[in-house]
């Protein structure tokens, strides 16, 4: 038994404390974040930016569209005045691009009704565009310093084992809530809320945490039991229906792409793409133009959150003067792959490797 090791969970602030202790001495650099102990505030604006990036996405994959995005777009109010083909063809391969249109819709609501300012309280917060409860309380937390419950997978699971609970997500998720409120602390909320996260990213993992360096090592139910690495138990998921789709790619003579603008609502929306079919588990042909088509030998394969996409390719080359029914032909000059949201780029990708 370690010198520290205790026989129930410690006092809330002494849990709090103790990870804001770690946390000063090791927490993570990142692009958006004021390191503990630098006296600047934090910038509400690269707040809310990296966790709407954050959203369903990696900090290592976030990081290089964090720096294009803060060198383009500097502050709130250019980001609210670029053209929206501009801000989704950065966003591509970032993935669930409901995230780039309401990132568009809340920074022109906070130019024009809030002067170019976040507004600074939780509810406040809500009541803007693509802002839901997690990111409200980060924003409220980090930038502003109010004592908001953050809630993220990281936080659930180092709750869940904080406290030895069996109850499966996400159904224990009220449960697990309680216990984050309990412990947030009305000092340093914000690093508070970074620390618990930084614990989650780095020693708190899903796989093989590290107990042994856990700066709440003492106070842990599960550790105790055992059972950190059962911990948080998930409801089985339901299984992921396939569709499937076909998309056209169509490259003029003079070296031109066939492309149109996805509309706004839906999946890809407002994103760049080939002309295609609906996706259904029998999708209709729906050429763009009369051709002779080539079909590619192999697929493209991609997974949604909520299922799989098994699309067919088909490619051919048009005439100078082609007339297709939908999209429009853009030049190879103004052609970049990497506008294209990432299905679509593995399409381009097969005819380029074919």
């Amino acid at each position: 038994m370690r010198d520290d090791e205790t026989t129930a969970p410690g006092p809330t602030a002494g849990i709090a404390d103790s990870l804001l202790d770690w946390y000063d001495r090791h927490a993570r650099v990142l692009p958006w974040r004021v390191p503990p102990g630098d006296t600047r505030a934090p910038d509400p604006y690269r707040v809310w930016l990296s966790e709407v990036m954050l959203q369903q996405t990696t900090v290592a994959a976030v990081k290089d569209y964090f720096h294009r995005f803060t060198e383009r777009w500097p502050t709130v109010s250019d980001l609210a005045a670029a053209e929206d083909g501009a801000v989704m063809g950065e966003w591509a391969g970032l993935g669930y691009y409901a995230r780039a249109r309401n990132l568009l819709k809340c920074a022109r609501v906070v130019t024009a009704d809030h002067g170019g300012r976040f507004p600074d309280t939780h509810d406040a917060l809500l009541s803007l565009p693509g802002i839901g409860p997690y990111t409200a309380a980060a924003i409220s937390a980090i930038a502003f310093g109010r004592p908001e419950t953050v809630m993220d997978g990281n936080v659930e699971r180092v709750m869940a084992r904080l406290y030895d609970i069996h109850a499966p997500l996400p159904g224990a998720k009220p449960e697990l809530r309680a216990h984050a409120a309990a412990l947030t602390p009305g000092e340093r909320p914000g690093d508070y809320a970074q620390a618990v996260m930084d614990l989650g990213a780095t020693i708190c993992t899903p796989k093989s945490p590290a107990c042994g360096i856990c700066p709440v090592y003492a106070p842990c139910a599960a550790r105790r039991k055992g059972t950190a690495n059962l911990l948080p138990r998930k409801s089985p998921k339901k299984a992921k229906p396939t569709r499937y789709g076909i998309i056209y790619l169509v490259r003029r003579t003079d070296g031109a792409w066939l492309l149109e603008r996805r509309p706004d609502k839906g999946l890809l929306g407002g994103m760049l793409g080939w002309p295609g079919s609906d996706w259904a588990a029998t999708p209709a042909e729906t050429p763009p133009l009369d051709a002779e088509w080539d079909t590619l030998p192999a697929q493209v394969r991609h997974t949604f959150t909520h299922f799989h996409l098994i699309l067919t390719v088909r490619t051919t080359v048009a005439a100078i003067d082609a007339r297709p029914a939908t999209g429009s032909f853009v030049t190879s000059a103004d052609f970049r792959p990497s506008d294209l949201p990432t299905v679509m780029r593995k399409a381009f990708d097969l005819w380029r490797g074919a």
